[in-house]
């Protein structure tokens, strides 16, 4: 059941969502295999247009991918975060610039679940498909504390898909020494500047956010520090045992899931090209082509592994309620 807002007439207001779907991991992987094919075609197109095509972002939200990430009460499915890893590895082998995007679509609408009850139901008030990008350098503004909240501005680099979002989240310098805050802003409280020219990853549209003194509300503002760890909130809201891990710890599997999915890409496709070559003296009998080629599949699966292992201990003991010591976090 949804907390109860206020309405205009003071009393509350329950919202209509969709309700939790039931799909397991299995299936949503077999959505984003489905996807590979057009994905391989629009490789291109997407480096060229430097942002993620209106037609693959449609694919990603009608598919279901993107809601991995969110909280079941707003319409999320019932797996948890480590499935949005898996789907970015799948998506990595087909563009990298696609697979970069959901999987940061994904885990940003997971981050949500830390917020406070109001900045989710303002969130996901469109739905559960709901994308935003992110900013997290701090350097690049600044939060003057105003009663109710912050006045906020600055500019910030590498937002990555925020051409289709409706949302960012910057991060600023908090009132303690080595304090950092996460900001939510909607749509209409900054700015895009197109920079984004980089040889590679084009498709990423990671560009500059800019804010010129908007007003958060102090509920749409979360200490990345405290969140899963002291600050119960998402685990409070959701029982999902992804929120009863120290935000921290969970952050930047989301960046190096789709590097590995790019990494099996690359070797799918060499070894594509390979096959029809083979014959005495041709290049498929090559000893050292072979051994490399080994060697490579071997390095993409450790990396894999090592990946699936990490995020899956975390998961496992806090849904058995274990701490995590300062070793462990280290």
């Amino acid at each position: 059941v949804n907390p109860p807002r206020s309405g205009r007439s003071g009393g509350p207001v329950r919202r209509s969502i969709d309700a939790v779907t039931t799909e397991t991991a299995g299936e949503l992987l077999g959505r984003a295999a489905q996807l590979l094919p057009a994905l391989r075609e629009r490789a291109t197109r997407t480096e060229q247009l430097r942002q993620i095509p209106p037609e693959t972002v449609k694919d990603l939200v009608s598919s279901g991918l993107v809601r991995i990430g969110t909280p079941a009460r707003y319409g999320g499915h019932a797996v948890d975060i480590d499935t949005g890893h898996a789907v970015a590895w799948e998506l990595g082998r087909a563009c990298g610039s696609t697979a970069w995007c959901c999987s940061l679509w994904i885990v940003h609408n997971w981050w949500l679940g830390h917020f406070p009850a109001q900045a989710q139901e303002e969130f996901f008030a469109s739905g559960p498909d709901t994308l935003s990008s992110t900013c997290l350098n701090p350097m690049g503004g600044t939060a003057t504390p105003v009663s109710g909240g912050f006045r906020v501005s600055g500019r910030w680099s590498f937002s990555s898909g925020c051409d289709a979002s409706t949302w960012t989240m910057v991060a600023v310098p908090g009132a303690r020494t080595g304090e950092l805050l996460w900001l939510l802003l909607p749509r209409g409280d900054y700015g895009i500047v197109d920079t984004w020219f980089a040889s590679g990853m084009r498709g990423t549209g990671s560009n500059d956010i800019v804010v010129q003194e908007a007003f958060v509300p102090t509920h749409r503002v979360v200490d990345p520090d405290r969140a899963g760890d002291q600050d119960r909130t998402g685990w409070e809201l959701h029982a999902r045992p992804s929120y009863r891990v120290p935000l921290r710890l969970l952050t930047g599997w989301d960046l190096a899931a789709p590097l590995v999915g790019i990494a099996q890409g690359a070797v799918d496709e060499f070894a594509a090209r390979l096959r029809g070559v083979s014959g005495p003296g041709r290049t498929a009998e090559s000893v050292p082509l072979q051994l490399r080629l080994a060697e490579a599949s071997a390095e993409v699966d450790a990396a894999r592994t090592l990946h699936r292992h990490a995020v899956r201990e975390m998961i496992e003991r806090a849904a058995a309620a274990d701490p995590f010591t300062e070793r462990d976090r280290a």
